[in-house]
């Protein structure tokens, strides 16, 4: 979308930008919850444990932490009950393949009930903060209204057959019902699981260049975001330098991708613009090729990407909400842990968890800015959503970026007399997941692991946390090899 109206030079109504932003302000809420409690939280909570809990302590404890309301003594014995049936019953279900009792868990009993309480709350608000998605993109995760132009939304305040007065309000009371939680519940569960596990900010920091993008953008052609973003060598912030918008030359020219030790045909360092993905399986070699994935790099240095990127330009580039969930996260973990953590720590496994919780309130704070930005610009009667391709003849080369939940996503086009001639994606997990690079630099997930620990080694919980913490999705990766070289599918864009 993106990458094609950059590649025609479009600009794109307020409205398509403000409903998209909220799209994705929502999408990444829901995301970055679910990591926290559904996808990483039991890395360091023991859930067996929880069950040696004293109800009536754990909620002298939450309220000791936030002022949540649903940290009551009836609502947390509820909760614990549920899981001693699900311990009872020999069916663990989600919880089936945790490393129970494992030495690396330290949290009290009291503090895992906590945190298991919180876990089962949150299968209710990220899937209140899913609506507003659904809402807006007529279906959730595989949104329908987006188009190169803007949106499909049609606009009438007063009409009940489009986007009006009333669902618009009701986004608005599911945005002001998760707001609480994410504030007073996730950023202080967070903080906590920190506080406790103030070692693990010594293990996992690897590539220390961090590359994010702006996003959020507040006007027509690209170039006035909300969320800044920007490249930060070495992890110095005070060597930031800002990406500034669709049409930067300072991200457009300096991204690459090598396929040296990846399973595609040749030995090369190429641009996007320029590469193609020609499958060449080889089985796996040590000093070869070992990965599906490409290995991208900038300015010629593999980056770490996703949200301790992003809140790491945000806090460079002098953005106040970031700099302000930054500080208050780390004054409550100082005042846990009992000694003063700095932004340094985020250099670490435990301080990619706490970035992404950082982002999340950000996130939700932009979310409820992009709201009222619809809102009044609708009031001013501009109801615009789209506006409509034209396809010159010639050659147009375009990029499209967009900070998604797991970092800096970008696509790349090439057009030749309407036609797509090349395309290229270069996503999140590419970035950190990418084997050796063509100068054999290891990329974010290889190099986050040198040094950690492992305490059992036929139960490597450590290095699962260190993994987990950039929240891996490999599905861009995945591909269907036949051994006998058969074609299985062949698919033809007309």
């Amino acid at each position: 979308m993106r990458t094609v109206e950059n590649a025609l030079g479009m600009e794109i109504p307020l409205n398509a930008q403000y409903i998209r932003n909220m799209i994705m302000g929502a999408h990444a809420t829901h995301d970055h919850i679910v990591h926290f409690y559904h996808l990483a939280a039991l890395d360091w909570v023991d859930i067996v444990s929880a069950l040696k809990a004293d109800p009536r302590a754990v909620a002298r404890l939450g309220e000791k932490l936030s002022p949540w309301p649903h940290n009551t003594y009836q609502e947390i014995k509820a909760n614990q009950d549920k899981l001693k049936t699900f311990v009872g019953s020999g069916q663990l279900g989600v919880y089936a393949s945790g490393y129970w009792g494992h030495p690396a868990m330290k949290l009290s009993p009291d503090v895992n009930m906590l945190a298991a309480h919180h876990y089962l709350q949150a299968l209710e608000y990220q899937r209140e903060i899913n609506r507003v998605v659904a809402v807006l993109g007529s279906k959730t995760p595989h949104i329908q209204n987006v188009a190169v132009g803007g949106v499909a939304n049609a606009i009438n305040p007063d009409s009940p057959d489009v986007l009006n007065t009333e669902r618009l309000f009701y986004i608005k009371s599911i945005i002001d019902k998760v707001d609480d939680f994410v504030e007073n519940v996730l950023l202080v569960d967070t903080a906590a699981v920190g506080a406790f596990y103030a070692d693990w900010t010594k293990y996992g920091a690897g590539v220390m260049n961090y590359l994010s993008v702006p996003d959020m953008p507040m006007d027509t052609k690209g170039t006035v975001f909300e969320l800044p973003g920007g490249y930060i060598p070495d992890g110095d912030i005070s060597k930031f330098t800002a990406i500034k918008s669709y049409q930067d030359p300072f991200f457009r020219d300096n991204v690459k991708e090598s396929i040296k030790h990846s399973w595609y045909d040749g030995d090369w360092d190429k641009h996007p613009f320029e590469e193609d993905t020609v499958p060449k399986y080889t089985d796996f070699q040590d000093k070869g090729k070992y990965s599906w994935v490409k290995s991208p790099t900038f300015r010629g240095k593999p980056a770490q990407v996703g949200p301790l990127a992003n809140v790491l330009c945000m806090y460079a580039a002098g953005h106040g909400p970031t700099k302000k969930y930054v500080d208050k996260t780390l004054a409550t973990v100082s005042a846990l842990a009992g000694a003063k953590v700095g932004v340094g720590a985020l250099h670490s496994t435990i301080g990619r968890i706490a970035a992404r919780s950082v982002r999340c309130a950000v996130l939700f704070d932009t979310l409820k800015n992009q709201w009222k930005a619809l809102m009044d610009n609708i009031e001013k009667g501009d109801m615009r959503t789209f506006n409509r391709p034209t396809f010159p003849k010639g050659e147009q080369r375009g990029f499209g970026f967009h900070e998604a939940p797991r970092g800096a996503l970008s696509h790349w086009i090439v057009i030749k007399d309407g036609v797509t001639k090349n395309y290229q994606a270069v996503v999140p997990s590419t970035w950190n997941a990418g084997p050796r690079n063509s100068q054999d630099a290891m990329g974010p997930y290889e190099a986050s692991l040198i040094g950690n620990p492992v305490a059992v080694p036929e139960k490597p919980l450590e290095v699962l946390r260190t993994v987990h913490s950039f929240d891996p999705c490999l599905a861009c990766a995945i591909h269907l090899f036949d051994k006998e070289h058969d074609e299985i599918v062949r698919v033809k864009a007309v």
